[in-house]
């Protein structure tokens, strides 16, 4: 429509008659030439009273003529712009999606008003702050996070990133939004990569610029899984087979065993302990089970495994002896969390605090620690 001034006629037209496409019509005209910068101070004044007034209109076609034609408009009055963002969708979502005269207070309180609709509108914006983000990510709304995390323009804090891997870092569209999201931080990246698919690990891996160690120790977490998943259930034999054959090719690692007593894999334990301190199997199991301090700390030292690393092993064993599988659904997945949760319990009794009770974010954590950390009991 071309932009300008209403005439006498316009006006007329505006008393006069009563129809809604008459009103549509000069609504949508007077909201051009209140953008248009033509008119003067006073006249400004006045056309914004008259949108106020035009923004009551009984009829949604005329809130929402006005709601097309404003939506980005420099000028528009805060309470204009607020009254038009509370109303029903068809009016309200085009002042929320794009324009700058709503605040950060007032999207936040729309976003908290439940809205599902209205939070999509708000996670397109050409620019979302942090603050907003976070309100939006408290939602718990699978669809809003997903629009919310695959604007770039969206400006989000690591907190709430790691809180969406919490939350959702199961889901395939979450995973794939923050997968192919620009400058995430390395820390998500770090914990996504054990979530995803292959592909998607790859894609992670190119984009982010995760560090060629980092790269290896993706690949050595996914050779682990497989390695605990092909011990479980095998008989004695077969893995005492397997232990000799990852030892001989370097592979049984710290970490590998700590997965093992984590996952409740005692055989597969026993078996790498013996392996690793070159004792039989059966002084092995003696070491490892005696219920004072010394027998499994000596065969621990014999095997040459991590000081840093020995508080882990000795809470994931103590946790083993108190605990066994209950038989019931997930109870691998229970067994595990209870293990991580007294390990991460130990370390921070030292100031040592992981972001995640993940089993692979923290092997990966523990991976890193110094090896002089030697003052744990």
């Amino acid at each position: 429509m071309v932009k300008r001034k209403l005439s006498r006629q316009d006006v007329d037209k505006l008393l006069a008659e009563r129809s809604i496409e008459a009103r549509v019509e000069t609504a949508a005209k007077l909201a051009h030439q209140f953008e248009s910068g033509e008119l003067s101070p006073s006249e400004r004044r006045l056309a914004a009273d008259i949108l106020r007034l035009m923004a009551r209109d009984a009829e949604v076609q005329v809130r929402q003529a006005l709601a097309i034609n404003l939506k980005e408009s420099a000028a528009l009055p805060h309470d204009l712009a607020l009254h038009l963002a509370q109303d029903v969708d068809t009016v309200a979502l085009p002042i929320l999606q794009f324009s700058q005269a709503l605040t950060d207070g007032d999207l936040i309180k729309i976003v908290r008003n439940r809205e599902v609709i209205k939070q999509l509108a708000i996670t397109r914006r050409a620019t979302v702050s942090t603050n907003v983000s976070e309100a939006l990510v408290e939602t718990g709304t699978p669809e809003v996070v997903v629009s919310l995390v695959s604007n770039e323009g969206a400006a989000i804090s690591e907190d709430s990133l790691q809180a969406i891997v919490d939350a959702f870092g199961d889901e395939a569209a979450v995973q794939g939004s923050l997968v192919h999201r620009s400058n995430l931080p390395v820390t998500v990246a770090e914990r996504l990569v054990t979530l995803v698919s292959d592909q998607w690990r790859d894609h992670l891996i190119t984009q982010h610029q995760l560090a060629g160690h980092l790269a290896a120790d993706i690949t050595r977490q996914s050779r682990e899984r497989a390695t605990i998943s092909l011990s479980a259930g095998a008989d004695r034999e077969d893995v005492e087979g397997l232990v000799r054959h990852l030892n001989d090719h370097r592979r049984l690692t710290p970490s590998l065993l700590l997965r093992a007593i984590c996952m409740g894999d005692t055989t597969f334990f026993e078996a790498g302990m013996a392996e690793l301190g070159a004792v039989p199997l059966i002084n092995a199991q003696t070491l490892i089970h005696d219920s004072g301090e010394l027998g499994f700390k000596a065969l621990y030292d014999k095997a040459k495994l991590p000081a840093a690393l020995f508080p882990a092993f000795r809470c994931a064993l103590d946790v083993a002896h108190e605990n066994a599988f209950d038989g019931g659904e997930q109870d691998r997945e229970r067994f595990c969390r209870r293990m991580i949760e007294r390990i991460l319990t130990q370390y921070e009794k030292h100031g040592v605090t992981f972001d995640s009770t993940d089993l692979e974010y923290l092997l990966a954590k523990l991976d890193q620690l110094p090896a002089n950390l030697t003052t744990f009991s």
